[in-house]
């Protein structure tokens, strides 16, 4: 299933998209799409329902981020070795984690606000794991049974701010910063998410280009190991990390976002976003 929340911000409604790629109206069968839904039988009892079965949502209304009560969002950095090269980074021989705020997160077509101050805005195509069961120390082989589905992310990135001490905290989880969706695809839509095609384009112009077969830690590896950390809860969110082709790393001359910038990004069978630039107006 693809499951998405369609209308105003604030005022979401549930969202199915069928298979001819129409989006269809959940509220008559659900309230709304929360973490606790992703962790009961609600997801089955919504396998059940017959998309055309649904109303037809018409006109191209703003999607939201796919569910609400996020409690985590878990980020994990330099996960591929080409884009570990690009920021003049070691390969890590561990994953390295760090948090975004979960004041971060929005819609996937949302404006990103630069932020005061900030000079070096950059973008970061990532596919982010979505948990659906509790986990504490599971295995790699028990990792994926904990996994409600999977989404789109921009890890938008401050990096004058992330690079201005040892912790990337500051750098990640400004406002905005954490676009998510435009859908949640249950894992049983992803056989494998080690072999996803993704992309990212600036105005028009094509900037990162992967795949996530290319991962120097693999999905399994990630919520096996962050679950010996931190116990990881229904709703939370791991970005796996990104390819390169970052602006941060484009040579001889860095490339940084600024108001009135497009970018345009997606991951095969996630769907897309697309975010606009604008200024913080103060």
């Amino acid at each position: 299933m693809k499951l998405c929340r369609y209308g105003k911000d604030g005022y979401e409604k549930p969202g199915l998209i069928d298979p001819a790629g129409k989006l269809r109206d959940l509220s008559k069968v659900i309230q709304g799409i929360d973490a606790r839904a992703l962790s009961t039988g609600v997801l089955k009892k919504l396998a059940r329902v017959k998309p055309e079965s649904l109303p037809l949502v018409t006109g191209s209304p703003r999607f939201g981020v796919p569910y609400t009560g996020i409690s985590k969002y878990v980020a994990i950095g330099l996960n591929y070795s080409d884009h570990a090269a690009e920021a003049g980074m070691a390969v890590p021989s561990e994953p390295i984690i760090f948090m975004k705020a979960t004041t971060c997160i929005c819609g996937p077509t949302d404006d990103t606000i630069q932020p005061r101050s900030s000079t070096k805005l950059d973008w970061e195509v990532e596919l982010a794991v979505v948990i659906g069961r509790r986990a504490q120390y599971v295995s790699e082989d028990e990792a994926l049974d904990h996994v409600a589905g999977y989404c789109v992310a921009n890890d938008v990135s401050e990096r004058a701010f992330q690079l201005q001490s040892s912790q990337w905290d500051k750098g990640k989880g400004c406002d905005t910063f954490g676009p998510i969706g435009p859908w949640l695809v249950t894992a049983d839509e992803v056989p494998d998410p080690q072999n996803l095609d993704m992309w990212l384009d600036v105005n028009g112009e094509r900037m990162q280009s992967g795949n996530t077969h290319t991962m120097i830690f693999g999905v399994k590896k990630l919520i096996s190991y962050c679950s010996h950390y931190m116990t990881l809860l229904p709703g939370d969110v791991i970005a796996t990390g990104t390819p390169p082709g970052v602006g941060m790393g484009k040579k001889p001359n860095p490339i940084w976002l600024k108001p009135g910038d497009v970018v345009t990004l997606g991951i095969e069978g996630l769907g897309e976003q697309r975010q606009k630039i604008v200024g913080s107006g103060g």
